[in-house]
């Protein structure tokens, strides 16, 4: 039974990671790579902020800040410097780890003895990994309300119809470079508060906990649309996020359970992304030979 709470704490808490690159994917048609880096320094800000005394909450805001800027520094680098997509991702990143080091003053800094806003208010009476589903649960509803809210308003229609079509944007007197440093500040915004949220919940910050942190976030988008295909509004693509985070945890627990090491676990990650990935032509391919199955037998 705990693992299973403990699943759906861990779902919860990162699929605020999954909404947050959702925004720069799917709408903003946008691979930013700054995830990998934003995801820590939210950790490193949050983590060394709470120990040096202030205000959980606070200091996760903060670090959601951090990440709004490095958004920031993606766009201006994309925008104005035309770096290519990729690399201007690469090249925030790559910085991001050497601020990290900064921030904390070593590899790793740990929470042991502190209080975070998963002890706060008496939540660490509760059982074991039921203030992480408690937290968790309403701040992805908190996000997910304001980010829907946001997508519907006309700025944010703007930020839908840059990503469809920058051209047809233009056109329409909508500035694409501004819609672009727009998301991708929303964007690493909400992946540093899930870095916050999850060192909190771990006890720890790692300068390393972002590699192949963008394959989790990727495998929670896909493993929702696999799960729930079909023509979604945006606010039902955002709970299938959720669904596909949770569902993803699961899948985690099980590969733990068999024996595996958590040291596999990236691997993992990129098998189960790999096959949602590809589970669309799969069902093609095989309705497809089922029909020629049909047709071949009533030639018969």
């Amino acid at each position: 039974m705990q693992l299973i709470i403990s699943a759906i704490g861990q779902g919860l808490l990162w699929a605020t990671l999954g909404i947050g690159l959702f925004l720069t994917f799917r709408i903003l048609d946008f691979p930013d790579m700054t995830v990998e880096g934003t995801f820590p320094l939210g950790a490193a800000t949050g983590v060394t902020l709470i120990a040096q005394g202030m205000n959980p909450l606070l200091a996760s805001l903060l670090a959601a800040l951090a990440g709004a800027l490095a958004g920031l520094v993606t766009g201006l680098l994309y925008t104005k410097g035309k770096v290519p997509i990729l690399l201007a991702g690469i090249l925030t990143m790559t910085a991001i780890y050497s601020i990290n080091l900064r921030i904390m003053g070593q590899a790793n800094r740990s929470l042991l003895g502190v209080q975070t806003i998963f002890s706060g208010l008496g939540l660490d009476k509760l059982p074991p990994n039921y203030a992480a589903v408690l937290i968790g649960t309403v701040v992805i509803a908190i996000i997910t309300i304001l980010v829907a809210i946001f997508l519907q308003t006309e700025l944010g229609q703007a930020f839908i119809v840059t990503g469809d079509n920058r051209t047809m944007a233009r056109s329409l007197g909508i500035n694409t470079d501004s819609m672009t440093i727009l998301g991708l500040m929303i964007s690493n915004a909400l992946i540093a508060f899930a870095g916050s949220l999850v060192a909190q919940n771990n006890g720890f910050a790692d300068v390393n906990m972002g590699i192949g942190i963008i394959v989790v976030a990727l495998a929670s988008i896909i493993i929702g649309e696999v799960s729930y295909p079909g023509n979604l509004s945006i606010t039902n693509r955002l709970i299938t996020i959720i669904i596909g985070s949770i569902l993803y945890r699961f899948v985690l627990v099980i590969v733990l359970a068999i024996g595996f090491s958590a040291n596999d676990l990236n691997l993992f990650s990129a098998v189960i992304l790999g096959l949602a990935l590809i589970l669309p032509q799969l069902r093609k391919f095989f309705r497809l030979e089922s029909i020629i199955k049909r047709g071949v037998n009533s030639h018969d």
